[in-house]
């Protein structure tokens, strides 16, 4: 049989958050930090849009695309790639810039893919303790070889929910050698409202080893198309198109990404909702006794005093009710649920279905 490239088969696959509970009458997606309010309207007329020109094949640069974000977030278009979800982007530049004998940086409760992206481009992953769930900017600085490569960095961080300020992140970067590829994931940066937050795109422009990724997929409610993009240097760039497939992103969903940039005012209601919701499911729990750590997304991190197996049964006890939330084993965080942030009535529904398993303990 023909064998696979040598690290291949070390890949834990990357699974997702559970979206079926046999049995039950009502389903609460809370498993995978969707968004609460779906998407746009707006959205989805623009995709049906489409429909009666599927046989065309779409702009593959994706430019009016990529000039709405531009216009937006004020920076060049030119800088701007756009691909299949955010995932799609950190895989290439992994492709891009690390291979056999190099090494990809990440801190060890971050996101899943970031060690999949690494030894699928040949690269080792080496994950890095945090301190206090936070991500340590001294302890990923003294990880740094010769061999670094790539930094991924989740700023604000899944599943923790934490964030490094906008002064943390710069000196990180200060600290890195120009040869290393610092890349911040800003899939949740919509969410964070901290005043000493940034995403990430000021330094891009100051600097051409530092991209700032970001996805359709959580505040706009376009995870089921599949959309993100990169904002980075032009040579950068030029590398990822090289890279990138021809028509890597479908003319519905860059028709539909538009249309969802351009409603602000139901991006300004997800954000209020989310801030009011997570605040709101944040207290709650925190009086029944677990640990609600502080959360700068669209989801809480809660831990469990009974530990791993007090977190599973949770778990399991929620899902008999139709309520799906995320477990965290894979995050080296087996006491730990995750749970998204989602309607009002999906918030109490949570509530009370942790009450009553806290009470028949």
């Amino acid at each position: 049989m023909p064998k696979p490239r040598p690290g291949v088969l070390e890949i834990a696959a990357y699974v997702g958050g559970e979206s079926h509970a046999p049995g039950a009458q009502r389903l609460i997606r809370l498993a995978s930090n969707e968004s609460a309010l779906g998407p746009s309207p707006r959205a989805i007329e623009a995709y049906g849009r489409v429909a009666g020109e599927i046989h065309r094949y779409p702009d593959g640069g994706s430019a009016q695309l990529r000039q709405a974000l531009a216009l937006r977030h004020g920076i060049d278009a030119g800088h701007i790639v756009c691909g299949n979800g955010s995932d799609d982007v950190l895989t290439l530049l992994a492709k891009a810039y690390a291979g056999e004998g190099d090494e990809v940086l990440y801190t060890v409760h971050g996101f899943l893919v970031y060690p999949i992206a690494a030894r699928a481009a040949g690269a080792t992953p080496v994950a890095v303790p945090e301190r206090g769930l936070i991500a340590d900017v001294d302890a990923l600085l003294a990880r740094v070889t010769p061999a670094t490569r790539i930094v991924f960095l989740a700023n604000p961080n899944n599943p923790t929910g934490s964030y490094l300020p906008d002064a943390e992140v710069v000196r990180l970067h200060a600290g890195l050698p120009e040869d290393v590829l610092l890349v911040l994931d800003a899939a949740y940066a919509e969410f964070a409202d901290a005043p000493d937050y940034s995403a990430g795109h000021e330094l891009v422009e100051r600097a051409g080893n530092v991209v700032v990724t970001r996805t359709f997929s959580k505040i706009y409610g376009l995870g089921g198309l599949r959309l993100g993009w990169a904002h980075c240097s032009s040579a950068v760039a030029d590398v990822l198109n090289r890279l990138r497939g021809p028509f890597n992103v479908n003319a519905a969903v860059q028709a539909a990404g538009m249309a969802a940039l351009a409603d602000t005012g139901f991006l300004d209601a997800a954000r209020q909702h989310n801030r009011t919701w997570r605040a709101w499911l944040g207290a709650r729990l925190a009086e029944l006794g677990l640990t609600v750590h502080p959360s700068a997304a669209n989801f809480v991190l809660v831990t469990f005093p009974g530990g791993a197996a007090d977190a599973e049964a949770a778990r399991q006890y929620l899902k008999a009710q139709g309520i799906l939330v995320r477990q965290m084993g894979a995050y080296h965080l087996p006491a730990a649920l995750r749970i998204s942030i989602g309607r009002e009535d999906e918030m109490q529904a949570v509530v009370d279905g942790l009450a009553g398993y806290l009470d028949q303990k």
